[in-house]
């Protein structure tokens, strides 16, 4: 008997057996949808499992795939372009720094007191070449430290700091040993200031910024050593030899701030000019050096009429010696120069702007001496002649 449609009673078979119902029994509660996930975690192992564990399991472990970086889909040749025009623009710059204008703001003299450090560019180059394994910051890094050591190699390669126990001049030495510094008007310690200078065992010694309250200490330490002096406005000289003659040098009328000297050294007379120069300042329509430049070409005319064949001058000039300002006295003294010599600030130098140039008498080593309390450092050197 067939049952009746919408009936829930089981229709019997022909043999009459009952069928079985169609309808199915309802799910429990461990199947519903949200214990799905709860289910899953359960399954999954508290272990780790091998690559023949997975298989075995019906889930054939795929090889993981690294992430490529955005970069490394950039052409090798097209990676670091930044980085590597900045490098070849920087070597331009540093081989031709002659050509760099001053704008107006005195860039130019800015660059070239600033050029041993770009090589901090060649290293920023290289250091992006190594990271994103790009051959063009490389070539270019490559080009600026080649032209980097083309044009500080040989001063690099230059005389030091003498030996330690070695002659640096003094009473029997051979040639003399000069020390400029700058002692700073607001020093708190010029006596001690004066015993950092004899540690070098100096002949000369040439101070800026000399206060009338701070020279009876100078005077004090340095007389015993050096007991022949001479001072005009805030500069002084204190040398081993005779001090022959000495006036003021007028490169400014309003400032008391260089002197010509003339000492009875071995060798025969020589010219001693200490000499301060006029800082540069920063204004609002870029550095401010009209008036050291001024200084500079005074003094390059009382150089020329200099009639001692033998010439020194020390100073604090505000300016590195590789800036085109300089160039008045560069073309008629030669820079006592071997290694950088950073002078200011005492702190971290990152500028020489204390020199010591001079005529007829060759520099065999120059070197600064340690920390004083001022924000310079002294310069030395020792001459031949």
């Amino acid at each position: 008997m067939t049952a009746p449609a919408g009936s829930d009673t089981p229709a019997e078979a022909p043999d009459g057996a009952a069928r079985p119902s169609r309808r199915r029994a309802a799910p429990g509660w461990w199947a519903a949808p949200g214990w799905w996930a709860v289910r899953r975690w359960l399954a999954a192992p508290r272990w780790p499992i091998t690559r023949g564990q997975r298989a075995a399991r019906g889930r054939q472990a795929e090889p993981r795939r690294r992430a490529v970086p955005r970069w490394r889909a950039v052409p090798r040749w097209r990676r670091g372009r930044v980085p590597a025009a900045l490098g070849l623009l920087t070597a331009l710059a540093l081989g031709g720094h002659r050509l760099v204008p001053e704008l107006g703001v005195g860039l130019g003299s800015l660059w070239e007191s600033a050029l041993p450090w770009s090589a901090l560019v060649a290293v920023a180059a290289l250091l992006c070449a190594a990271l994103r394994r790009a051959p063009a910051p490389a070539c270019a890094g490559g080009v600026l430290a080649v032209v980097w050591a083309v044009a500080f190699g040989p001063l690099l390669l230059g005389g030091g700091a003498p030996a330690h126990g070695a002659s640096t001049g003094g009473t029997g030495g051979p040639g003399l040993t000069v020390v400029t510094h700058n002692v700073n008007a607001a020093n708190p310690d010029p006596a001690g200031t004066a015993r950092a200078l004899l540690a070098a065992d100096p002949d000369l010694v040439a101070l800026e910024e000399v206060t009338d309250a701070a020279l009876p200490a100078y005077q004090g330490v340095l007389d015993k050593a050096l007991p022949h002096h001479a001072r005009t406005g805030t500069v002084a000289l204190w040398s081993r030899y005779p001090v022959t003659e000495s006036r003021r040098l007028v490169i400014d009328p309003g400032w008391n701030r260089s002197l010509r000297a003339e000492v009875s050294a071995p060798g025969g007379p020589l010219a001693v000019y200490v000499a301060h120069l006029a800082s540069v300042r920063m204004t609002a329509t870029g550095f401010a050096t009209a008036h050291r430049d001024r200084d500079i070409a005074a003094l390059g005319q009382a150089l020329d009429a200099e009639p001692l064949r033998r010439v020194l001058l020390l100073g604090d000039l505000n300016t590195a010696a590789d800036d085109r300002a300089l160039a008045p006295l560069t073309s008629r003294l030669t820079p006592a120069r071997s290694g950088f010599g950073f002078s200011w600030p005492s702190a971290l130098p990152l500028a020489r702007i204390d020199h010591i140039l001079t005529r007829d008498l060759p520099a065999t080593a120059t070197w600064t001496l340690p920390a004083t309390p001022s924000d310079h450092r002294p310069v030395a050197a020792r001459l031949r002649g």
